[in-house]
């Protein structure tokens, strides 16, 4: 029966087989572009989070808030146009299908996820010159160094699996609006699973390509080092945060949990339940079809 109001699963799943044909198929040159502007999306969402919760001392209530404010980055990625990394892990779907080769999937990865670190960090680099760090006699400064240091300082394990839980939400969340047929339900659908993972402390590759250069960024002024000391940040760790840590300790690890998370835990999931040929097979034999055949 056809619904008129969203997408069912299994629409949706051979709704992607095509979309992310096309997605792969896109040149480099709109893949960086595109790229470029999904990482500034998710940069401001990144900034603007920090901005709201950098003087609320409780972390729960700072966390619900970011994640509430979070949650517009996706929306711009996927309303206004982008090509987002964790998101683009579902073109895998379209390539279990034969639709896509996988080397196209590859390609579109690496320039997207090139795009994005561009995107994110110039928005970085744009704050930081623009001077807003210094707000709260720089105490937001502070905050974003100690952001930093507690990413570059999680074990590859932790930072592992923390990607693998946030992009199996981020693809959920990309999943869900494309259920949707109206403006409205893509904000929602959009809206509570990003709040999620955000209020759960997860770990986004992208977002964090925001995260810690606005933190090496930071560190250069000692107001701003002053401020994280205060907020309970060991010098040993502000000297430990650097380019080298924010690729080796986080952007990795977090990287591939991200892959796991979106490509494993819901491109292909949802690619076997309703597009694999053996499970169809199961589903179009089981007696119930079988009943509805007979007295149809």
């Amino acid at each position: 029966m056809r619904n008129d109001l969203f997408y069912t699963p299994q629409e949706i799943t051979k709704n992607y087989v095509e979309s992310g044909h096309k997605r792969a198929t896109l040149s480099s040159k709109k893949l960086i572009l595109l790229g470029i502007l999904a990482g500034a999306f998710i940069a401001f969402a990144a900034e603007g989070s920090n901005q709201a919760i950098h003087t609320i001392e409780s972390v729960g209530i700072g966390k619900a808030l970011a994640g509430a404010l979070f949650s517009t980055g996706l929306m711009m990625v996927i309303m206004a146009g982008g090509e987002l990394f964790t998101g683009n892990c579902l073109i895998i779907i379209s390539c279990a299908e034969g639709r896509t080769r996988w080397r196209d999937m590859a390609k579109n990865l690496f320039f997207v996820y090139i795009g994005n670190f561009i995107g994110s960090v110039l928005i970085a680099y744009l704050i930081f010159k623009s001077g807003q760090l210094g707000f709260s006699g720089g105490l937001l400064g502070g905050y974003t160094i100690k952001t930093a240091t507690y990413k570059t300082g999680l074990t590859f394990t932790n930072a592992f699996i923390l990607g693998i839980l946030c992009n199996w939400l981020v693809c959920i969340a990309v999943w869900m609006a494309s259920a949707a047929k109206d403006i409205t339900g893509k904000v929602f659908a959009i809206f509570f699973p990003i709040w999620l993972f955000i209020t759960s402390g997860f770990e986004h590759s992208i977002a964090n390509m925001y995260y810690i250069p606005a933190g090496i960024m930071a560190k250069s002024n000692p107001a701003f080092v002053e401020q994280a000391i205060k907020l309970g940040v060991s010098p040993e760790k502000i000297a430990a945060l650097n380019w080298g840590t924010f690729i080796t300790k986080n952007l990795i690890p977090v990287t591939l949990g991200n892959i796991v998370g979106g490509a494993v835990c819901v491109g292909l999931a949802y690619w076997f339940i309703y597009s694999h040929k053996s499970v169809n097979l199961v589903e179009e034999n089981s007696p119930n079809n079988t009943l509805l055949k007979e007295t149809a």
